[in-house]
């Protein structure tokens, strides 16, 4: 095993009905006037923003808010939300939705207690100081961003995704109620489950060294999602079911499973960057689109982790050679993200990416990455062309 850091600040209440709760926790971190901040208008359908404005007024909270957040967060409403805090001397933002909006939030604490160009932070030039606090109302089981030190921004001009981690940006309490998440699209649920499995596969999949509690702990999360997806498929509106991958996202991304293990992969994530910039598409659906890809180029110099993974997890019979039951296992994955109606390649991505988008991408994902990712295989930009390519 590796030694690690494990920091999670985030106070999580957890069911039915929570929602009431949110007054109470803004108050305990002694907030006078709140930004609350969601997406282009779900929360309003739904009436959620309603209970969450009539939650504050029961502990009499002054806010503002603030929507129009989208998929792929925009800069632009990043640099808007700063201007619009700042002059309501807001000291504490509540992001109500999903990733999107609370990464946006995130962007926004950070722009409001640092000077300069909070784009600074997400291009590695500059390390963020301070934070505003940040709250959560989460609508959507998916990115763990409500406990995670991680946001990412997609800058309008060029279509840049890049991401900041910080322990400033960790949200200081998360409202968690699985009935919020029926509303979904069966879709946006699948493209949830799809991006919880990629979290904790980013952390497994290393060749540095692991940690038998915390493998066990991942892969009882990847199954555990697994399952209960499949059962969303059928029972969109199954409680439990909601219950168990919404936890699960916020434990996949806080860090848990990846103590002990020999760094973070992420180079499947760092791809989908670049073609979540450019296209705009749903992140884990994305992921899905490049996840066989990645393995099936890597794998080799992973070879222990991939055939752990298919006997622990996938379920393969060990009864042939490791490389054959590596690679049977990043066929089952892929056959269960078309079970749950996910891409497996670009194409069925909806995406076709010409020869010369394909080398902006990898020059691009290159750049962000500072060079190279990887921790189950070390990727230049010239492994991250192949991969695409593949993917195609």
């Amino acid at each position: 095993m590796n030694n690690f850091y494990y920091y999670t600040p985030t106070k999580v209440v957890f069911g039915k009905d929570t929602i009431s709760k949110v007054g109470t926790m803004v108050k305990k971190q002694g907030s006078k006037k709140v930004l609350i901040h969601y997406g282009t208008g779900s929360v309003k359908r739904t009436g959620l923003l309603d209970r969450v404005k009539a939650a504050l007024d029961a502990e009499n909270i002054d806010y503002v808010e603030l929507g129009g957040v989208v998929p792929n967060p925009r800069l632009s409403l990043v640099y808007k939300g700063i201007e619009f805090a700042k002059k309501e001397n807001v000291d504490l933002i509540l992001a109500v939705g999903g990733g999107s909006a609370i990464d946006s939030a995130k962007a926004i604490g950070y722009g409001v207690a640092n000077e300069g160009d909070v784009w600074d932070f997400y291009d590695r030039k500059r390390t963020p100081k301070a934070s505003l606090p940040v709250g959560v109302v989460l609508t959507i089981a998916a990115t763990g961003s409500e406990m995670s030190d991680s946001s990412v921004i997609t800058k309008d001009e060029g279509g840049i995704k890049r991401g900041c981690n910080n322990d400033l940006c960790r949200p200081v309490f998360a409202i968690m109620d699985p009935e919020l998440t029926m509303t979904l699209p069966d879709y946006q649920t699948a493209c949830g489950c799809t991006d919880i499995i990629m979290h904790t596969l980013e952390r497994y999949f290393t060749s540095k060294g692991n940690m038998e509690i915390t493998d066990s702990i991942a892969e009882g999360l990847i199954r555990t999602v697994m399952k209960n997806a499949r059962i969303l498929v059928k029972e969109p509106k199954n409680y439990d079911a909601r219950a168990e991958v919404m936890w699960a996202g916020s434990l996949s991304h806080n860090g848990l499973t990846g103590c002990g293990n020999g760094g973070n992969d992420f180079a499947t994530h760092g791809l989908e960057h670049e073609i979540g910039g450019m296209f705009d598409v749903a992140h884990g659906a994305g992921l899905a689109a490049l996840w066989g890809s990645w393995a099936r180029y890597v794998y080799k110099d992973c070879l222990p982790r991939f055939h752990r993974f298919a006997v622990m997890v996938m379920d393969i019979p060990d009864n042939s050679s490791e490389e054959e039951v590596a690679l049977k296992g990043i066929e089952k994955l892929e056959d269960f993200f078309r079970e749950i109606n996910m891409p497996t390649n670009m194409s069925e991505l909806g995406i076709h990416p010409t020869e010369e988008q394909l080398i902006e991408l990898a020059h691009k994902c290159s750049i962000a990455a500072g060079g190279s990712k990887g921790a189950a295989k070390v990727l230049y930009e010239k492994d991250m062309l192949a991969i695409y390519k593949m993917a195609l």
